[in-house]
């Protein structure tokens, strides 16, 4: 079940706000749907639902806000837009990739590929999709952790009638197994023909929640809107009138004096009334979708009087600002409007004479007029009406209380404001004076949960695309080549003709190469954020970052083995073994060669994690030797009083002199690495940019 309280989008400058004080429930087995015309709110209300934008109120799902469920994908399967995947990524792969971020097993990719119908374009690019497989595609990732509930933006969007009703379909199956759906649309009709519930909204207000049938029957047919003091006589004439003329005309009495009748015309009942000297102070055709204020009995009693499908007439003393009552709780199922019973609201002041008895909600089925005359029921016996002080404090709005679901410890009157009064079970209580804060509780933006098995999704993203492969074939083919021009040229020493490093070239092939791959490792997540919900926030843990850091280590290294294996054999095929002879002193040059990589890897990670683009990681890469060596050479080759002189030495008989099996050789090694200007410099733009990426990732979660 979903719970919804006090839904209200943060303000902007100049413009009406995109959802005012929302509140509705989504019942688990059955199918809601969010209604409205582009711009109503819908989609603000599911974001706001989610936590993915900032504004008030509260969200439940069974119980629990989002951010207090250990495994939010789990629980709850998400489809906004289109599938942020990576274009050039299979179906497949797409969805195994997904399994990993969820923690499930990969078996499942297939069970909901099977489900969805996609098992025969399980091996597409995602790029290549048509709509309808695209949407396709984005429900099988919203059920891939089986999630009990669904929030889906416009799922039929697109779509055509075939695949639409396969989409309700499957929509109707899970929440017949016990889930919970919730969608939206702007088609009335679809709403009516797929959903269980219907909630209405119209520019970021609420203006019914009704059943399915309820909304079909009131909302959907062309009516005559009526307003008359003598309404019972007036109804009784139209059915009268309808039987003798053996038409079929249905005349339902809402709250107070309105009418609405279905199928006849507004010149039809106006003749009747004038025929039968009845008094008319409204009289107009609508359409039930037009607007809010179509049917008053699911909204509020009170403002039922006062608007009629977006035409308004000046609230009366005892309304509040925005013409609620106390009573307004529309996540509650409110009585059908064939039930014959009294309104359990008090009937608002009008202009009108006021009518000696309680107003009546009474109508009959869709379909003929019965053939007896239409009557009002007694008067079924209830509370006095209330006086003046109770009638005003009814009129002011109140937010609906905590269904009984909830568990968290959260207690939601405190969303009320301090103006309001409070009904109990027994009738309506004193104002609450400054006990409780005047607007609902805020909501924060959450980021992206992290993949709950970091390592294994990293490898499936690396892998999942070409351009990881394409990238090293290229950079292999580079260096190969530029070994050869540089033996033929000659001047090179042979560390720099194995490595295809010149000496006019700031970093070799291998390492832009790895810096490169280290840069898409998280350029990719910004520009194709297949673990955000609606291409929005990155997750940036640090179990995602160490992920990311092992994979282009380990692609670094091979891309460094492989790239000297294939310069030194193209060297040996054109110029024999002259330029293949291993140096004196290849551990350390080994040694340098590998940090060399795996650094130019590490800081194009870190680089596009804190500046979120694949170019400016790659930037920060080549920024290491340009820009960074020459400012380490200027801070040691600049004059000093006292030196440093014997440091390496000291170093070595204090550090250096107990490491067993010879491994001081290799730490000695690594410490001339680092002391070389190239290595001096990477070691500081690594520091930096990981005490960047953690200074913005608290930040991120601080907020």
């Amino acid at each position: 079940m979903i719970q919804a309280f006090g839904l209200t989008s943060n303000p902007r400058k100049g413009l009406p706000l995109a959802l005012d004080d929302v509140s509705f429930e989504a019942r688990a087995g059955h199918v809601t749907v969010l209604l409205g015309a582009p711009g109503a709110g819908k989609t603000t209300a599911l974001r706001l639902m989610l936590e993915l934008q900032q504004g008030r109120g509260l969200t439940y799902f069974r119980g629990r806000p989002l951010h207090r469920i250990a495994h939010p994908s789990r629980e709850v399967g998400v489809l906004l837009g289109d599938v942020p995947g990576h274009p050039a990524r299979t179906v497949r792969g797409h969805l195994r990739m997904l399994c990993a971020a969820a923690g499930v097993p990969v078996r499942r990719a297939d069970e909901v590929l099977e489900a969805v119908g996609l098992v025969s374009l399980r091996d597409e690019r995602l790029g290549t999709l048509s709509r309808g497989m695209d949407r396709r595609l984005g429900l099988a990732c919203a059920l891939l952790a089986d999630p009990h509930t669904l929030v889906l933006d416009h799922p039929a969007d697109g779509l055509s009638e075939r695949e639409s009703r396969w989409l309700h379909g499957l929509l109707r199956a899970h929440a017949a197994q016990g889930g919970t759906v919730l969608s939206t649309t702007t088609d009335p009709k679809e709403a009516a023909r797929t959903a269980d519930r219907v909630v209405t909204l119209d520019r970021g207000r609420l203006v019914a929640d009704q059943e399915a049938p309820r909304f079909a029957r009131t909302r959907l047919r062309p009516r005559v809107a009526v307003r008359s003091p003598h309404a019972t006589r007036l109804a009784a004439t139209l059915a009268k009138e309808a039987r003798t003329a053996r038409r079929s005309v249905e005349v339902v009495q809402e709250d107070g004096n309105r009418l609405s009748v279905y199928g006849s015309t507004c010149a039809d009942v106006g003749e009747a009334a004038f025929r039968h000297r009845i008094l008319v102070h409204q009289l107009a055709d609508e359409v039930g979708d037009m607007g809010p204020g179509a049917d008053g009995g699911d909204v509020d009693p009170t403002r039922a009087g006062q608007e009629i499908d977006g035409q308004e007439d000046e609230p009366g003393p005892a309304h509040a600002p925005d013409g609620r009552s106390s009573g307004d709780a529309p996540h509650e199922e409110q009585p059908t409007a064939a039930a014959d019973t009294p309104s359990p609201q008090p009937a608002p002041p009008t202009p009108d004479p006021p009518s000696t008895s309680t107003p009546l909600r009474t109508g009959t089925a869709p379909g003929p007029a019965a053939p007896g005359p239409a009557a009002p029921g007694p008067a079924a016996p209830g509370p006095a009406a209330p006086g003046p002080a109770v009638a005003a404090a009814t009129a002011s709005p109140v937010r609906p209380a905590p269904p009984e679901g909830v568990t968290d410890g959260s207690t939601v009157p405190a969303a009320r404001s301090a103006r309001t009064p409070v009904r109990g079970p027994s009738g309506p209580s004193r104002a609450l004076e400054g006990a409780l804060p005047a607007l609902p509780p805020p909501i924060a933006v959450r980021s992206a949960p992290s993949p709950l098995r970091p390592l294994r999704y990293e490898l499936r993203r690396a892998a999942g695309v070409s351009t990881g492969f394409v990238t090293g074939g290229v950079v292999l083919l580079v260096s190969a080549l530029t070994s050869l021009v540089l033996a033929r040229v000659g001047h090179t020493s042979q560390a720099r003709l194995l490595a295809a490093w010149p000496v006019q070239m700031p970093l070799p092939p291998a390492a832009l190469g790895a810096g490169l791959l280290g840069a898409l490792a998280f350029g990719d997540e910004f520009r194709h954020p297949a673990l955000a919900a609606d291409r929005g926030s990155v997750p940036r843990r640090l179990g995602l970052l160490v992920a990311k850091l092992l994979v282009s280590a380990l692609t670094a290294l091979m891309l460094a083995f492989l790239t000297a294996g294939c310069d030194a054999e193209a060297l040996y095929l054109f110029y024999g073994r002259e330029f293949t002879q291993v140096p004196a002193d290849w551990l350390q040059l080994g040694a340098g060669w590998l940090a060399l990589t795996v650094g130019c890897a590490w800081a194009g990670v870190l680089a596009a994690g804190v500046f979120r683009s694949t170019t400016a990681g790659l930037a920060a890469v080549v920024a290491v030797p340009v820009a960074v060596v020459p400012l380490v050479q200027k801070a040691v080759e600049s004059a000093s009083v006292r030196t440093a002189a014997g440091f390496p030495v000291r170093l070595r008989e204090v550090l250096l002199s107990q490491w067993p099996f010879g491994g001081d050789r290799y730490v000695a090694a690594v410490l001339r690495v680092i002391t070389q200007p190239v290595g001096g410099a990477l070691t500081l733009s690594l520091s930096g940019l990981l005490c960047a990426y953690l200074l913005t990732t608290l930040r991120s979660r601080a907020r």
